[in-house]
């Protein structure tokens, strides 16, 4: 059999939530055309993401996993470096010269494949763009990979047309051109530091203040907030494309606008939403345990808990790969302090580089007896557990979805990013969970629109809220959040099958190359 012509390569910041989705996402486009994928990582993400592609297969599926190849280009750990991009630079060049790669991890020498017809960038991949562009002009189309709310693109990253804040680098630069000031003060100013006062109006969601983007004091690394932030809007502007990592159901104005935006200029936006894994449970779950040294541990409290605390009994806390209470980890503690005091089971991932477990906290969880603390955790696994009954969650988008798609219902606090819009959305637009106020901090403690109230932001205040929020997620209002969540999580897990809003886009994406 010939090998299939037409060839895609994906590459993705090195964050998890990130990472994940586009690699099932890699997966079912094998799947839906006889393609091939190049998914391009660095060493520190090479063995998650093919134990997690493995997720996608069956062992009949072996002509599909075939055809996509997982090639490591550098060592770099974090979401962007200069050597990152400069590795990215020949590895972009030999694809379109069609020169064999090299893995840096394994050493495995991949053949040449027909020159790419289209690349999926991450957002932050900004010096990625830059060099495809540059290489290969516009003989190759690319797509933006958007891995988070739609919602949250508006103001953060979009036209001031719907409600964003434009092109950020011409703005802060004809303000250092005036002042004299440097160029990454004021692009932290305007990314970071809003207007008192001002209100953001964007499609399908209830107005904010500016401040309430910002819930938490969470520094920012200078990588991520003066290199990519500011030259994000612009990039949008000139991808062929983009594809949105969201189950258009869940936020439906929102796909609307940001497609009707992109269509002004006659380019597509495709969503693709929920992306789990296309293979079966058994076979899921089984590779997912590999990603965790816990993973045993995890499954015999999951079990345990069930038989001696009942369905819907434990509480699942992970703030993702990156997320942490940073400056306020007493905040943190002082939950955990609610939670054992209401003699909740729990799990808590803490996978963060920022995190820091004392050895006190260690033994008080080891003295309580009904919690398991663990770097890294199979989370589809534990929302799968019928011993799971609440997700306390940052509300990053692919962790607000996998928990729509499981029907576990959330209890979130959120960071920065799409986290606060997804906050709003799912505790006050859909009433399909609760999200934390006592635990903001910085811009996060002025008021809040919707209600006027304003946080208080002492531990007293949060254990007096965690006590509230899980009484009433454990009784007659986190049923009905439950119950009204099931509905959601139906039309969400329909995305992907014939007629579905996913399905037709990526046969529509794929079929454009």
């Amino acid at each position: 059999m010939s090998a299939p012509q037409k060839h895609i390569v994906t590459y993705t910041a090195s964050a998890w939530g990130h990472a994940r989705p586009l690699v099932h996402l890699s997966a079912r486009l094998v799947k839906l055309r006889p393609v091939n994928v190049t998914i391009l990582t660095n060493t520190a993400y090479y063995t998650r993401i093919t134990t997690e592609l493995a997720r996608s297969f069956e062992p009949e599926d072996e002509e599909h996993a075939n055809r996509i190849r997982v090639i490591s280009i550098n060592d770099v750990a974090f979401l962007r470096s200069d050597e990152g991009d400069k590795a990215f630079e020949e590895a972009w060049k030999a694809l379109v010269e069609e020169r064999e790669l090299v893995c840096t991890q394994t050493g495995t020498r991949f053949p040449p494949l027909p020159k790419p017809q289209a690349i999926i960038l991450d957002f932050f991949a900004i010096d990625g763009y830059n060099s495809v562009r540059a290489i290969s002009g516009n003989s190759v189309k690319a797509f933006t990979w958007h891995p988070g709310s739609t919602y949250a693109m508006f103001y953060l990253f979009g036209p001031e047309s719907l409600g964003g804040k434009g092109n950020i680098r011409l703005k802060a630069e004809e303000i250092v051109r005036q002042t004299g000031r440097s160029f990454d003060d004021v692009v932290r100013e305007i990314a970071f530091s809003p207007p008192e006062g001002e209100v953001v109006r964007i499609p399908g969601m209830a107005p904010m203040y500016a401040h309430e983007y910002y819930p938490q004091d969470f520094n920012i690394p200078d990588e991520i907030a003066t290199r990519i932030f500011p030259r994000v809007f612009e990039t949008l502007e000139t991808v062929d494309g983009a594809i949105l990592f969201t189950p258009e159901s869940y936020e439906p104005e929102a796909v609307k606008a940001y497609k009707g935006w992109f269509a002004e200029t006659g380019r597509p936006a495709y969503v693709s939403g929920p992306l789990l894994p296309s293979a079966s449970k058994k076979t899921a779950n089984e590779s997912e345990k590999k990603l965790s040294k816990e993973s045993a541990e995890i499954q015999e409290f999951l079990d345990e808990t069930l038989k001696t605390s009942g369905e819907k009994s434990l509480i699942y806390i992970s703030f993702g790969s990156i997320f942490w209470p940073v400056k306020t980890p007493e905040k943190m503690w002082a939950f955990l302090d609610v939670i054992m005091e209401l003699k909740k089971p729990f799990i808590l991932s803490h996978a963060s580089p920022f995190a820091s477990i004392t050895d006190e906290i260690r033994e008080k969880v080891k003295a309580y007896g009904k919690g398991v603390l663990s770097p890294w955790t199979p989370q589809q696994l534990i929302l799968d557990h019928p011993a799971t009954g609440w997700f306390v969650a940052h509300g990053g988008h692919n962790g607000v979805t996998e928990a729509i798609s499981a029907g576990v219902p959330q209890i979130l606090w959120p960071f920065g990013g799409d986290q606060p819009l997804n906050a709003v959305h799912i505790a006050d637009q859909l009433q399909i969970g609760y999200e934390l106020i006592e635990v903001r901090t910085g811009h996060g403690l002025k008021p809040i629109y919707r209600n006027g109230r304003k946080p208080v932001g002492t531990i007293e205040a949060l254990k007096a809220e965690a006590r509230e929020v899980l009484s009433k997620a454990f009784g007659e209002d986190g049923a009905k959040k439950r119950e009204r969540l099931q509905a959601l999580r139906k039309a969400v897990n329909s995305e992907w099958e014939d007629g579905g809003a996913s399905k037709r886009d990526m046969l529509a994406f794929l079929d454009s190359l």
